[in-house]
């Protein structure tokens, strides 16, 4: 009768243990990236509207870049956890050594490009004269980090995949703490803007991905080969060739949102760049829920046995309350987050209501993100990214209706951002439904 009428003891049952106890340290180490971006957003925006839109611009490329590689994690998690539940410790290793290699081939290749590219690719996202300028220089030294992201990445899959969420904790903790250091000194005490926040982060990028890449060693040493072998490497790029799809089509939704903003004024532009920081920081507080989901239900569909359904159910149900939460939170706290980040009226204004329509977001979000863990968890690569470009092929539409009606400002883009996601919701629930339904 208790557990009928307590939602808190419903919440606390083994299952519901299992899922809390990897996704507290996963929410720190999920957060690292957004941090990064977050700490570069705040100080940036005291400078000026121009630094904070050209960071904004910036961001927006190399998440496209870094989210777009996030299958080097998502894929490995899945592949190791599934073969350590079928007990087969030395083929999880051999998956997480070529997912390592993987990750520095394309790094190592993303990185010159990016740095070549930087000009041309903010440009073709909006950016002019001094936006241009301070885009560009932020996207060429942040370039330098990226190899080493990648790395982090692919060994972050190995220690979930054996359920290790601790260490990547640790030490994205203590870079993000290195960061806000050195973005302090570089930016405030030496002067030097945009270019001081773009190499803190990136000095703080490479101590983190030389050190998961050490944390990860024992969970490799079983390994048959330590050897690059491209056999090996094609099951993981075809699941990340699926996953690619799902993410970019994803990012080409905030991307051209972003777009968009830069199209209307650069008042909008830096609250557009303000509501997405804050969007990628909360949603990814979010997936610390799902994340688990991948490693758990990977697990039990590798045992055979019937735990995986359960599993997806208490994660999504997790999620929800903790989206409901955040929510609350971020609307009533709209104005004071918006002043946090801008001292310019119009910029405080716009980015309140953006805030406020994010929160309303979040709660479809906490149901969209659960279920794409649960079917990573279950390797349904296949129809999240078909169905990711589906969702933005159906926002489309709105997109051409802010750009010709651009006084819809930040709601029309939002409001837009708010179709997308509970589409997303929709599909998702009853696909996880059928893919986890019992044999």
């Amino acid at each position: 009768m208790r557990s009928a009428c307590c939602p808190h003891d419903v919440l606390l049952n083994d299952t519901d243990r299992r899922i809390l106890r990897l996704a507290v340290p996963a929410a720190g180490a999920l957060a690292a990236e957004p941090l990064y971006r977050l700490v570069d957003t705040a100080i940036v925006g005291r400078i000026g509207t121009s630094e904070l839109g050209g960071v904004a611009i910036a961001i927006s490329i190399l998440s496209i870049v870094i989210a777009g590689s996030n299958f080097l994690a998502y894929g490995t998690t899945q592949r190791v956890a599934n073969r350590l539940g079928a007990s087969e410790p030395s083929a999880a290793a051999d998956v997480g050594v070529q997912a390592i290699w993987l990750a520095l081939f394309i790094g190592t290749a993303a990185a010159p490009l990016l740095a070549v590219g930087a000009a041309p690719l903010a440009a073709a996202l909006g950016a002019g004269d001094d936006v241009l300028r301070f885009a560009t220089t932020y996207l060429r030294i942040s370039a330098i980090g990226v190899p080493f992201v990648l790395v982090g990445l692919a060994a972050q899959g190995a220690q979930r995949g054996a359920s290790d969420y601790r260490s990547a904790l640790i030490v994205l903790a203590i870079s993000n703490a290195v960061n806000v250091v050195l973005e302090v000194g570089f930016v405030v005490g030496l002067d030097l803007g945009v270019a001081g926040a773009a190499w803190s982060t990136v000095i703080a990028q490479v101590l983190a991905g030389l050190a998961l890449l050490s944390l990860a060693r024992p969970y490799l040493r079983s390994a048959r080969s330590r050897r690059p072998r491209w056999d090996d490497m094609v099951p993981l790029l075809s699941a990340g060739r699926h996953l690619l799809l799902r993410v970019a089509s994803m990012l080409v939704v905030f991307t051209g949102a972003t777009s968009i903003a830069a199209r209307i004024d650069d008042a909008t532009l830096a609250a557009h760049s303000i509501t997405v920081t804050m969007f990628f920081f909360l949603a990814l507080t979010l997936d610390a829920l799902a994340i688990p989901a991948q490693t758990l239900v990977a697990e039990e569909l590798g045992r055979g046995g019937p735990g995986a359904r359960e599993v997806a159910q208490h994660s999504l149900r997790l999620s929800l309350w903790v989206g409901i939460g955040l929510a609350v939170l971020l609307v009533a706290g709209a104005p004071a987050i918006a002043r946090l980040f801008s001292s310019d009226p119009s910029v405080i204004s716009r980015a309140t209501v953006g805030l406020c329509l994010l929160g309303a977001i979040l709660i479809p979000g906490a149901v969209a993100f659960a279920t794409d863990g649960s079917l990573i968890g279950a390797g349904d690569y296949r129809f999240l990214g078909r169905a990711a470009f589906g969702y933005l092929l159906a926002v489309v539409p709105i997109a051409a209706i802010v750009l010709a009606f651009p006084s819809l400002g930040i709601v029309g883009i939002w409001g837009g951002l708010m179709v997308w996601m509970s589409l997303r919701a929709t599909v998702n629930v009853g696909r996880s439904r059928r893919v986890l339904a019992p044999a």
